[in-house]
């Protein structure tokens, strides 16, 4: 069902998004003083283990998840006098939020970096050249042309074009000043751009701002200089983390279908569909499953790093930490919430691949 490459991608993936998630936990707690006992890639029995000081590091057999277990970090064990101070439990609340938040944190830091080196190195972009002037539209009664390079819009410089589209969808449907070259001249237009109501992916009403055009389609390689390319990495990967709890929300809701919802097979599919179309992609691919992983992983649910911070936000607000009884009563109904979610997640993958439609 699927091929060599599609299993390794997905592996190795995986192996990433786990690996820096638990790197994070791994290296504030070592930064907050905390002994980690246990560094593991994948759960379940040991493939292979290495101790290093007092930690061991493991590979699992079980690649779907990871773990970094910390002395102390559960409540019923019985930790000596003397080594009380490098138990996770033991730390101020500070401490406690900082190493549970460093996973999820990590996860929206490596999307960060992917996408800041490929804005450095370069990308493939859509040239400004107009390749198509519908008819009737705001386009075609401003005077622009097919064959017309979009230079500036209002005064703004347009590289791409994606700054067309962004620049006219900013508008607000008023009228914009037009630099185009056209036959080695420039040549001034004014354009008003035509206002309409369209629903998004989410199923909400938005506005667009359309005149009309289409690109002719030629690519360029793109590239910014270092600080240009980190900023507009953290504003991508802003905006991701916005799309995601957005479509989580509306997932939750019922505003969207949970049949979207998709599981390590699904994973394994669209890792295997980016490796064939190359490198870039699965980097990308990464990016974004970094993404979800780091939001979901924040989400208030017990056994989740979110439920942790909401246990330790109660520590801080109470001056105590929460009962055990109550930590071990929302664990279990964390753990059969997540349980519930992953059946359902393999029962869409499986669906999805053995049922036909129709």
């Amino acid at each position: 069902m699927f091929s060599v490459t599609a299993i390794l991608t997905f592996i190795a993936v995986l192996g990433v998004l786990v690996g820096i998630h638990e790197f994070g936990h791994y290296i504030v707690a070592r930064m907050c003083g905390v002994q980690v006992e246990t560094f593991s890639l994948g759960f379940g029995p040991k493939i292979a283990s290495k101790k290093i000081g007092p930690t061991e590091y493991c590979l699992s057999i079980i690649p779907l998840g990871g773990y970094v277990r910390m002395l102390g970090d559960d409540p019923n064990e019985e930790i000596p006098e003397d080594e009380k101070d490098r138990s996770f439990l033991s730390q101020p609340v500070r401490k406690k939020i900082a190493i549970v938040l460093a996973g999820p944190a990590f996860n929206l830091l490596l999307a960060i970096v992917i996408y800041s080196g490929i804005y450095m190195t370069g990308f493939p972009t859509v040239t400004a050249v107009i390749g198509e002037v519908q008819a009737d539209s705001a386009a075609e009664a401003g005077g622009i042309q097919t064959g017309d390079k979009v230079l500036t819009i209002e005064n703004q410089e347009i590289d791409d074009w994606e700054g067309v589209r962004e620049t006219v969808q900013k508008s607000s449907g008023k009228m914009l000043h037009f630099l185009v070259q056209r036959d080695g001249k420039e040549v001034d237009l004014n354009i008003t751009p035509q206002l309409k109501e369209s629903t998004d992916v989410f199923g909400d009403a938005q506005p667009h701002w359309l005149i009309g055009i289409t690109p002719k389609g030629d690519q360029i390689t793109k590239r910014y200089n270092p600080v240009k390319a980190i900023y507009l990495g953290i504003e991508n990967t802003a905006k991701l983390t916005y799309l995601t709890v957005k479509g989580i929300f509306k997932m939750i809701m019922g505003k969207i279908s949970s049949d979207s919802l998709g599981g390590p097979i699904l994973i394994a599919q669209i890792a295997g569909e980016q490796a064939e179309r190359g490198f870039s992609n699965v980097i990308l691919f990464v990016a974004m499953l970094s993404i979800n992983l780091g939001v979901l992983n924040l989400f208030p649910i017990p056994v989740l790093d979110g439920g942790h911070l909401v246990f330790f936000t109660m520590e801080g607000i109470m001056g105590r930490p929460v009962s055990l009884k109550m930590r071990e009563i929302a664990q279990q109904v964390g753990l059969f919430l997540i349980i519930s979610l992953m059946v359902f997640a393999f029962y869409n993958d499986i669906m999805r691949v053995f049922v036909k439609p129709g």
